[in-house]
């Protein structure tokens, strides 16, 4: 009997000893983890209080330039920046349409916390003395600009052996040439005044090109190559460079697409029909500019990944985009 006790007495001081163990990790969850877990989240949540109060004064009252503000994404991204209280110069093409823009924004529900007057600036970014002008005229409309975003753009859809050397051109001159004509005639007065925020709204495709897309992409390579040269020479002026690079964007970017010939191509692309909403990428535009953040992509998972893929496995890359340009060639001849 004394014997067969010695199992059930271990076993019953392993239970015990087990029963301490949960008790101890029980109250030194209660009493130490616990607190800093809620702790965290505190600081957490008085960080992000705090970086939204930090944006929401910095977009108050501010002067912001928005070129492409006719429609899309710039007409988006004019609406977000008139509700947060921001002075706004309105650039584009279409003079009726930026004053249609103006009325909508004197009647929204926002109107009544932004007591600005807002102007608008009419000219062709393609024309690189139109530009310059245009910088003189924004000059004169505002004694200052504290930011500006380089949104307008064009795009493209052709073949590299049917495009005529005039639609690369046109397709740069538009989307390189112009912002950066723009950006180097407002930068001087933001160095001078030791503050401003240069925006270039650019595109998945500045980080990889894809199959009939070769002037577009080329144009938004250079424009990110451009803005990361400016962020690290002009930092020490206390002057913030951002790059957006969105994916597909739910606007007439693709209908208002030139093709090989310098026609337009006319088509709603579904993979544009799909994207995001141009108001949501616009919001990440304005918290972008709020936070002060040096480079955003605005994508899916799957050109994310792209992204990545380009620079890890360059090989795979290849032969995705090889495969894409084979299907999309068959789908076009079918």
């Amino acid at each position: 009997m004394v014997s067969g006790s010695k199992p059930f007495s271990r076993t019953k001081s392993s239970r015990v000893w087990r029963s301490g163990q949960k008790t101890r990790l029980m109250g030194l969850t209660s009493s130490v983890i616990l607190p800093l877990l809620f702790g965290s989240l505190g600081i957490f949540g008085l960080f992000r209080l705090l970086q939204r109060m930090r944006m929401k004064a910095y977009l108050k009252d501010a002067v912001v330039v928005i070129t492409g503000a006719t429609s899309g994404l710039g007409k988006e991204c004019a609406k977000a920046f008139h509700a947060a209280g921001s002075k706004l110069v309105l650039c584009g093409r279409n003079r009726e349409r930026l004053q249609d823009l103006l009325q909508e924004l004197s009647t929204s529900a926002d109107h009544p916390k932004n007591p600005h007057k807002h102007h608008t600036v009419i000219f062709d970014l393609s024309d690189i003395k139109a530009v310059v002008s245009a910088a003189e005229e924004i000059s004169k409309c505002v004694d200052h600009v504290d930011v500006l975003i380089n949104n307008a753009g064009i795009s493209y859809r052709g073949t590299i052996v049917d495009t005529v050397v005039e639609v690369d051109r046109k397709v740069m001159e538009t989307n390189y040439f112009g912002p950066v004509a723009l950006t180097k005639a407002l930068l001087p007065s933001m160095i001078k005044r030791r503050k401003g925020h240069i925006v270039a709204i650019s595109s998945v495709q500045g980080k990889f090109g894809i199959p009939f897309r070769s002037a577009y992409a080329a144009s938004k390579h250079a424009t990110q190559a451009f803005f990361d040269c400016l962020r690290a020479e002009v930092e020490q002026y206390n002057v913030d460079v951002t790059v957006v690079s969105p994916g597909y964007i739910q606007t007439n970017l693709s209908l208002n697409a030139i093709t090989a010939d310098g026609s337009q191509y006319g088509v709603m692309d579904k993979t544009t029909s799909r994207g995001k909403a141009a108001a949501e990428v616009a919001r990440v535009v304005l918290n972008a500019v709020g936070e002060k953040r040096k480079e955003v992509l605005v994508a899916g998972f799957v050109p994310s990944l792209v992204v990545y893929l380009r620079t890890l496995c360059p090989r795979l890359f290849f032969t995705v985009m090889a495969s894409r340009a084979r299907k999309e060639r068959k789908a076009k001849d079918s």
